[in-house]
């Protein structure tokens, strides 16, 4: 298990545009990293499936909290074959998370500036918007995380995006959790009894 220290920024195309070209000039190139994801939005924890299609990989992740309760995520994550993707959604849906379950495919690139890997991203839900993280031992100090999320701070500082507070993306997840939850009961509503 890891620790990963995570913040996030939302942020118009043209902030999108300017941070790939710094990016590009004066980080490390990690390469596109598409991904379609069914995320599991569960009470205290994040669950998800992921078909990196960019890569040709998959893997399961479950996440200790949820976007919006802090910085450091405990994570488990395991690699699983591209074509079990379909089979674990399945076995999710089937064991009841499928009303938790939200689908999105994410346009990606990543890169690596100064120790922090920065994903660059546009998603239907979040728009135009990066991740920085700092990956740690699950067994990382206080002071550690503390100062990955120092330097994470620093780096978004330097490359000029202002990253979203715990409290901006707790109202934005939940504002998204909301909506998706009326489409699910609408779409629920107009189909057809059988």
């Amino acid at each position: 298990m890891a620790v990963e220290i995570e913040m996030r920024a939302r942020f118009a195309k043209e902030v999108h545009d300017q941070l790939v070209t710094r990016l590009k000039a004066d980080g490390e190139d990690l390469g596109p990293d598409d991904k379609h994801i069914y995320f599991y939005v569960l009470s205290d924890q994040l669950l998800k499936v992921t078909d990196n299609t960019a890569a040709g990989t998959a893997k399961i992740t479950l996440k200790g909290s949820k976007i919006g309760q802090g910085a450091a995520f405990a994570e488990t994550e395991f690699a699983i074959a591209p074509a079990d993707v379909p089979a674990a959604v399945k076995v999710f849906n089937a064991l009841g998370f499928e009303t938790a379950m939200h689908e999105a495919f994410n346009f990606r690139h990543n890169f690596r500036f100064d120790g922090v890997e920065i994903a660059v991203k546009w998603s239907e839900a979040w728009g135009y918007h990066a991740e920085f993280e700092v990956l740690l031992e699950d067994r990382a100090s206080d002071a550690a995380r503390a100062e990955a999320e120092a330097r994470i701070t620093d780096i978004a500082m330097r490359l000029g995006v202002t990253l979203m507070t715990e409290q901006e993306l707790a109202e934005f997840t939940a504002a998204f959790e909301a909506a998706e939850k009326a489409r699910k009961e609408r779409e629920q509503q107009a189909a057809p009894i059988r």
